[in-house]
């Protein structure tokens, strides 16, 4: 006759079978915290693809509110309009993101600042959602209107504030918090570009300053899922088609160095002119709606003659590397789109810099491959690919940012023969931008908000293991029998939870492994508490102690977390040893490329 089992050890064996299968999957599919965070990674990718997606479509639906051209383009849609026409739309496009931004002063006093790239160097990840909606906003009229900015300034912003959202929703501590930042910055510019791998490196070169794969793998995979999410909901693939390229002799890499050292020259001149455009426009202390009003109207008057200004320029640059541009009429092109990107830059128009200087890039590299093509044909068999490589090296000066402006360049066109020369052109043209000017086209704003900050405080990068330690770990009583043991595994995914006393002082731990002899003896696990299966000799560190000495804790064990453990003995949390792996690579790393 079967023994009749009463609740409690009805309950016991139960939680036993869980358990079990608890167990099981720790030792063959529980995910480590580093491809857990690969997870959130894909997730803020995934994410980051939609927001940039929708931002397109509410930028065209802007543009077609306006001129009724959405289909045809910005250049085309001005070329149809008439003068007062090409006056009149960027100059409303600036009042009402004029209108917006001082609305949006009001709603969110306390957001100033939306810069995801100071969230993720010098802040603690929180990136601001009302003050960013409303930035992004405003530029949906900037550049819907005809502005001469580029619109991969608010979709990177949108994806690193749903990114932040990700993280605070799940509670990640601040330097988890920055790197999901990082990866939803990482997806907006794969998403704007489809370039996954550039992307990636666009964070790691000039945001984090490091290419460590604590930082890099979740980058890589938040921009490669944000691409495959662009490519499937709108079949792109690449950005610019160009024609086939052959390098005929290593006679032609002369050239291709000149070109180098002519965009080190003119990228420099480019940042500062829109630094003095901004300075100007500030100068004459209008009202801020009156001062984008003016910046728009600028843009528009040089359209009525010159309609290539218009927009963030991405035709006019398909244009040259098909041929389709007489030399004549782009050297007025590349002078005016010059003055309508300081005239937007200048007036404040919310947007980004990057595709303008891509545009620079390739005007200066076509007109350049002209020129030698004139007087040494066989140097510049093809300006095209000169203009090609011109965008790279032009990239490269701008941002300081060598890498990924060669990396961008091969994934935007997936020409491999024009390697070579992109890439011995755009390390030239860094060094020899660098020799010129040590700020950059991201560096500056945000190295006067890193000393701003560090003028108030102290710079805010964890140094010690209080700085870093996650607060209310899971713990139990050293009487706590198997039962609550069980719950507490089976309610929280750690695989070691601390034992204190009546007085919160740490006894030790017991394991996820320690419990597994009893899984298959309920009636001896009915007899066991905590106190006799845990853990004495478990490593543990000091609240005060050094983030570099703590890291040694972790040396000759399989554990994701420690213990903090005070001076008298006290459980104060417990520390991540992927918290302190991204905080170690930080303090390693520079705030923004110079």
């Amino acid at each position: 006759m079967k023994a009749v089992l009463d609740p409690a050890q009805l309950l016991l064996r139960r939680l036993m079978r869980l358990l079990r299968w608890r167990l099981w999957i720790q030792e063959h599919l529980q995910p480590t915290e580093w491809q857990v965070t690969l997870l959130w990674a894909a997730l803020a990718g995934f994410l980051g693809a939609l927001a940039s997606l929708l931002f397109s479509a509410l930028a065209e639906g802007v543009h077609d509110l306006f001129v009724g051209y959405s289909t045809l383009g910005v250049v085309t849609s001005m070329k149809l309009l008439p003068w007062w026409g090409c006056l009149l739309v960027p100059a409303l496009g600036g009042t009402c993101a004029g209108l917006i931004l001082l609305f949006g002063q009001r709603i969110a006093p306390g957001q100033s600042s939306t810069d995801y790239m100071e969230a993720i160097a010098i802040g603690n990840g929180h990136v601001p959602v009302r003050a960013s909606l409303v930035k992004s906003g405003a530029a949906l009229f900037s550049i819907g209107s005809g502005g001469s900015i580029g619109r991969e300034g608010p979709m990177v912003q949108l994806a690193a504030v749903l990114a932040s959202l990700v993280g605070r929703w799940r509670g990640f501590t601040p330097p988890q918090l920055r790197l999901i930042v990082a990866c939803g910055a990482a997806a907006g510019i794969a998403s704007a570009y489809n370039a996954p791998i550039a992307g990636s490196f666009f964070v790691a070169e000039i945001i984090l300053g490091t290419i460590a794969m604590e930082s890099l793998g979740p980058l890589a995979v938040s921009a490669v899922v944000a691409t495959l999410t662009v490519r499937v909901l709108t079949a792109a693939h690449e950005l610019y088609r160009v024609p086939s390229f052959q390098l005929n002799s290593p006679w032609e890499m002369g050239p291709y160095i000149v070109l180098g050292l002519i965009s080190g020259v003119l990228a420099p001149w480019f940042l500062r002119s829109l630094r003095q455009a901004e300075g100007f426009f500030v100068s004459l202390k209008l009202p801020l709606v009156a001062r984008l009003t003016l910046g728009g109207l600028a843009v528009g008057a040089i359209a009525i003659n010159v309609p290539q200004v218009a927009g963030n320029g991405y035709s006019v640059v398909v244009e040259i590397l098909n041929g389709a541009v007489l030399w004549k009429v782009l050297l007025g092109i590349a002078a005016c789109k010059w003055l309508a990107t300081m005239a937007s830059f200048g007036s404040g128009a919310p947007g980004g810099v990057f595709t303008p200087s891509l545009f620079m890039g390739a005007s200066a590299g076509y007109l350049f491959g002209t020129a030698v093509h004139s007087v040494w044909p066989t140097a510049a068999q093809d300006p095209r690919a000169f203009a090609l490589v011109g965008m790279g090296a032009f990239l490269s000066a701008a941002s300081r940012a060598p890498v990924m402006a060669v990396i961008m360049l091969f994934e935007m066109t997936l020409s491999y023969d024009i390697i070579l020369p992109l890439m011995l052109c755009s390390v030239i043209a860094y060094y020899t931008a660098r020799g010129f000017e040590e700020r950059s086209l991201y560096s500056e704003s945000l190295k006067k908000k890193t000393a701003a900050a560090e003028s108030v405080a102290p710079f805010a990068i964890e140094t010690r293991v209080v700085d870093l330690m996650r607060t209310k770990p899971p713990v139990i009583a050293q009487t706590a029998r198997f039962a609550e043991i069980a719950r507490v595994f089976l309610s929280v995914r750690v695989n070691n939870l601390y034992v204190i006393d009546d007085a919160g002082r740490f006894l030790g731990v017991v394991s996820l492994h320690d419990i597994k002899p009893y899984l298959g003896e309920p009636d001896l696990a009915e007899l066991v508490i905590a106190r006799d299966i845990l853990h004495e000799d478990f490593p543990r560190v000091a609240p005060d102690q050094p983030l570099v000495t703590a890291l040694a804790g972790f040396l000759g064990i399989v554990a994701e977390r420690l213990p903090v453990v005070a001076a008298d003995g006290i459980l104060q949390g417990s520390l991540s040893k992927g918290d302190l792996l991204l905080a170690l690579v930080e303090k390693r790393k520079k705030p923004v490329a110079s």
